[in-house]
């Protein structure tokens, strides 16, 4: 008997950095710093890719997308995305549903959640509504609440077609 869903879960994480841009869930965000990476360090994006990635077994977005290829350089994450998108829907696969959190003190994330989830859901070809997006403060704890970094962590659910 074949499988009928799959769940997979994802995280990331990247440092903040002067000179950079900010770009979270596929929407640039006007802020004094942004993420360090070898793409555009959308950590979104990159959580939800690796929950994909987790779901149908096919490892994680390092395998897929390394930092030592430099056709990754300042890639677009949301390409990236759509990328590992089409490998699970290639596969037989569509989304049942996904919820994300971003990690981050600063800067105030609530004004471009809405445009996060459009973004994110045009890249895996779904309806609005079975894809969430939320942000969580560290209130100050750690080196996220510090303002060191950004996190985000994904959850993902497959159905089979």
């Amino acid at each position: 008997m074949a499988t009928r869903y799959r769940v997979g879960n994802g995280f990331d994480f990247h440092p903040l950095e002067a000179g950079r841009r900010l770009v979270l869930g596929g929407v640039e965000i006007k802020h004094d710093k942004g993420l360090r990476g070898h793409s555009d360090a959308d950590v979104a994006a990159h959580a939800l890719a690796n929950a994909i990635l987790g779901a149908i077994g096919a490892g994680d977005l390092g395998r897929h997308f390394p930092d030592s290829d430099p056709r990754y350089k300042d890639a677009d994450s949301i390409a990236l995305l759509a990328s590992v998108w089409k490998l699970a829907s290639g596969q037989g696969w569509r989304l049942g549903n996904a919820d994300l959190t971003i990690f981050a003190e600063q800067p105030k994330l609530a004004p471009y959640l809405d445009a996060m989830r459009e973004r994110l859901a045009a890249a895996l070809g779904a309806d609005q509504s079975r894809v969430n997006v939320k942000a969580s403060s560290p209130e100050g704890i750690g080196a996220l609440g510090r303002g060191d970094g950004m996190a985000a962590s994904a959850i993902v659910l497959l159905e089979a077609d």
